[in-house]
């Protein structure tokens, strides 16, 4: 068929007319628009138009126009897929008032914004600066075993790497298992995380939080370091203990107790485990206690000790309303705050005393002056912190999470 004329009477149309105005046939036109058929035929539509001083028949006559091009567009999904395109591009000329729009593009869109959105969510989710100062935590002891260059080989980074990716794995692991723990909490503290925002749900977090403890611990497994394995136990036991709310376990709950976890792990097991995988089983040496390693340990301790007492401090108000007694709750903000920061001062000043009494002049000057910088740059940004604004606290805190990664470049350095 070469042409189809769809046409309507005037009875019909005379429906939709108000008041005391009726169509009149001379009232009417026979307007043809053009629409391209299916197998590439002109189909003509003839729809009724009015004259120019008929504001109601106007508006009916393109309604109707509407209504034909919006159901012959549903037929044109029907034809074969090789004559859509092309059927789909003409039908924006049908009318001029309104023309419809086809968007091949918006999918490709649609699917990266997917894509990043994920990715987003899986950042927050992990907890960026703690992997940030895990990753550099271990590549920095690691250099510690360093005797000679003939020590950096593949071998080595072979191990440093293996080191890293458990350990980033079981990082992820307690970080999420905290927020699987405290996602009434985190909708007050940290309204912005994926658990407590919705955007993940309660099944996706113990997911993504089993996946990554089982992997964690197979790696550990299969490059059978006894050191790494033992570090990322550790890990495991005292990460679970600190969040999950079973009975004698939840160990934030008690402040001591939690400083004491996030000592451990980032002080000591760290510090030692991680340092004699990559002096024991990398290198094949014995394991023996060095002045530097011993200097990151105590250094460690202090900074650690810090990190457990100052993240509770923008945290407070969730903090007394689900009855978690940190030391912020307990002493208060600003009590807490100074507490941190003249720990850490304390830290940059034996820092300072280990680093003049090396026997190498380019150890003893880059660590004398690097520490005395940072001690000052700590003291210039606390006395400019709003204790009354949680903003201002949390980007302080975030800044003392920037002085553990530059730390962390020094310790190498220590001879």
């Amino acid at each position: 068929m070469d042409a189809l004329i769809l046409a309507s009477s005037t009875g019909g149309l005379s429906l939709f007319a108000s008041g005391r105005s009726s169509w009149r046939s001379n009232d009417l036109k026979a307007v043809h628009s053009p629409i391209i058929g299916p197998i590439g035929s002109s189909i003509g539509v003839q729809v009724p138009a009015c004259s120019s001083d008929n504001a109601v028949g106007k508006f009916y006559t393109l309604k109707f126009r509407r209504h034909v091009i919006k159901h012959y567009g549903r037929g044109i999904q029907d034809t074969p897929t090789a004559f859509q395109k092309s059927n789909t591009k003409f039908l924006p000329n049908a009318t001029s008032d309104h023309p419809l729009e086809s968007e091949p593009a918006a999918y490709p869109k649609n699917t990266w914004n997917s894509v990043k959105n994920a990715l987003d969510a899986f950042y927050r989710f992990s907890r960026p600066h703690t992997i940030i100062g895990t990753a550099l935590s271990i590549v920095s002891v690691s250099l510690l075993a360093i005797e000679k260059v003939s020590d950096v080989s593949s071998l080595f980074f072979t191990g440093v790497l293996e080191a890293v990716v458990a350990a980033l794995m079981m990082n992820i692991y307690i970080v999420g298992l905290n927020q699987l723990s405290d996602i009434e909490i985190d909708k007050v503290n940290k309204p912005y995380l994926p658990l407590a925002s919705g955007e993940y749900s309660i099944f996706t977090g113990i997911i993504i939080v089993t996946s990554f403890s089982v992997m964690s611990f197979w790696l550990g497994w299969i490059v059978g370091s006894w050191p790494l394995f033992w570090a990322l136990l550790i890990s495991f036991v005292l990460g679970t203990a600190y969040s999950i709310n079973l009975p004698l376990l939840r160990w934030k709950r008690f402040a001591l107790v939690a400083a004491m976890c996030i000592l451990a792990v980032r002080a000591v097991i760290v510090q030692l485990a991680f340092y004699l995988h990559i002096q024991t089983h990398v290198l094949s040496r014995p394991a023996i206690i060095s002045k530097p390693l011993i200097f990151a340990t105590a250094f460690m301790s202090f900074f650690s000790v810090v990190i457990a007492l100052f993240k509770d401090i923008p945290d407070i108000e969730g903090d007394k309303i689900f009855g978690i007694k940190s030391y912020t709750v307990c002493l208060g903000q600003k009590r807490v705050f100074w507490t941190c920061i003249s720990l850490l001062e304390m830290a940059y000043g034996v820092s300072i005393l280990v680093g003049a009494t090396s026997s190498y002049t380019w150890s003893k000057v880059i660590t004398v002056l690097g520490h005395s910088i940072l001690a000052s740059i700590l003291w210039i940004r606390a006395k400019s912190v709003d204790l009354k604004s949680k903003a201002a606290i949390t980007s302080c805190y975030m800044f003392i999470w920037k002085l553990f990664y530059a730390e962390y470049l020094l310790i190498p350095l220590i001879r």
